[in-house]
């Protein structure tokens, strides 16, 4: 059985703390590895190393700095297959959608390649009298991220890409429950040439995190994860006067209006829905059909689309999706299915009673469909993290838009319809971070930023995009003059532009 440690000052180390944690391989119910869990003097050892490597690493231009991340991109994209078959049997998610996982990460340290133009400041000439005025942005130094279990390769490459490629120096501490591909990154970004203590990753728990969010030289925290923890971090990481970017949980509602074309908005319900187990902030997970016409419609289609759906083993590339991550989870994922029955739901379709043959052992569950759901229940309110769909009828658009906006969760949501002024107006006056129109799961490319309302976010900026650059650097204003311009004698009102 494999056990993993840490990889702390470019290269691998044992823990020495003596607590670890099962991995397991989600498909078959097996545990595969151990974790250790690291102690606030392993963080702590990880810190030391990214800080003295950090101020040789911010002296390397950023056209240099980006080689390097070239250089991993590549590494990463001839090992693809390695990392997804890692990903898969860690997470449960099936090859093809593993291989999406890594892509997606990917394809920022592609838009972080291009850190010399995002880097760049301002400059004005002649601001005043022999007066010029620039801006520049300088790394924050050490900083850290904390990313969860659902996407183990592009949260982490989210975070560290432009975090790197800014000048810092980065800790990552990655869910315990699938931590060998942030250990496989480790490898590769050495391999790559980065600089020995720039990217290090402990594995831990909740002593691992505490020791992120109080040790005095890390400068910025980004997490994913739940809200409650997520507002958490945020409190914690700021009471320690660290920047701080946390998202949180997601209730993402899809808005089906009477003239959408059917075939296409059930096509998103199922894919959006359903796929990765329904464990994804991005996942689709209320349906809202706008009047009862539509909804009966929706129905007669989505249902026997629900029943056929086909769940496996994380190796069969012809599955919709694999098991969820955990025994814990799939018994919390089928507790809220009976809970959903109890509130008076009514479920049209029922998976809690799905096995795998050959596979009797592993975590699944099967798709789930729920009616006749209202906003008091619980399985509307809270975040399920599973392949169920809830299906909240609504007389009118309004109505749909409005409890919409009521939800304490913003992080993503749609509609489908055919027409345009319903659309703009949806974007317009929805209260939520990310927003698709004929697009199930708006999850913006790698040159926009990603971010989510409300109680899906804490913190004014948002992952990748040019928000990614702004996280990890603070800016610097310079004015200067000289020669001619320098006057004589002590000045004593402020200086302006008269």
């Amino acid at each position: 059985m494999r056990a993993y440690g840490h990889f702390i000052g470019g290269q691998p180390v044992a823990g020495t703390s003596g607590r670890t944690a099962p991995v397991w391989q989600p498909m078959t119910g097996e545990q595969v590895a151990t974790v250790a869990l690291a102690t606030t003097a392993e963080v702590r050892a990880a810190v030391e190393n990214a800080k003295a490597a950090q101020r040789d690493w911010a002296a390397v231009n950023p056209q240099r700095r980006a080689r390097v991340l070239m250089k991993f991109l590549d590494l990463c994209n001839t090992r693809a297959d390695a990392l997804s078959e890692l990903l898969a049997r860690e997470h449960g998610k099936t090859l093809p959608d593993a291989r999406g996982d890594l892509q997606r990460g990917l394809e920022v340290i592609e838009f972080a390649i291009g850190a010399p133009q995002m880097l760049k400041g301002e400059f004005t000439s002649d601001a005043g009298p022999a007066i010029d005025l620039y801006s520049m942005r300088q790394p924050l130094g050490v900083v850290a991220g904390i990313s969860p279990f659902n996407f183990p390769a592009m949260i982490p490459l989210w975070m560290c890409g432009p975090a790197i490629a800014s000048g810092n120096a980065f800790v990552m501490k990655p869910s315990e429950r699938d931590p060998g591909v942030p250990l496989m990154f480790a490898e590769l970004w050495m391999e790559a040439g980065l600089p020995a203590g720039i990217f290090n990753v402990v594995n831990g728990d909740k002593e691992a995190v505490d020791a992120v969010l109080d040790d005095p030289d890390i400068k910025a925290v980004s997490f994913v994860g739940s809200t409650p923890i997520a507002q958490y971090v945020y409190a914690r990481a700021t009471a320690n006067g660290k920047r701080a970017q946390c998202f949180g949980g997601a209730k993402n509602h899809m808005i089906v209006m009477p003239d959408a074309d059917m075939d296409k908005a059930v096509d998103a319900l199922i894919g959006a829905g359903y796929g990765s187990a329904g464990e994804r902030c991005m996942a689709i997970s209320v349906a809202v059909p706008v009047g009862a016409g539509t909804a009966e419609r929706l129905l007669d289609k989505l249902v026997p689309r629900v029943e056929s759906l086909k769940v496996g083993p994380s190796t069969d590339a012809s599955a919709d999706f694999g098991p969820v991550v955990t025994a814990a989870h799939m018994e919390k994922v089928k507790g809220y299915v009976d809970l959903g029955v109890a509130e008076g739901a009514k479920l049209l379709v029922d998976g809690r009673g799905f096995t795998m043959q050959g596979y009797e052992n592993g975590f699944y569950v099967g798709g789930c469909l729920f009616d006749h759901v209202t906003p008091e229940m619980r399985i509307y309110k809270e975040e399920i993290f599973g392949p169920v769909l809830s299906i909240v009828r609504r007389d009118t658009y309004e109505d749909a838009l409005e409890i919409v906006n009521a939800h304490e969760y913003g992080n993503g949501t749609a509609i489908f319809t055919q027409d345009g002024d319903a659309a703009r107006d949806f974007a317009a006056r929805v209260e939520v971070g990310m927003v698709g129109i004929n697009v199930p799961i708006p999850v913006p490319l790698s040159y926009y930023t990603f971010g989510g309302w409300k109680r899906s976010s804490f913190g004014d900026l948002n992952q990748h995009g040019a928000d990614g650059f702004r996280f990890w650097t603070k800016t610097k204003t310079v004015t200067s003059r000289w020669g001619s311009g320098i006057r004589s004698g002590a000045e004593f009102s402020i200086p302006t532009m008269k």
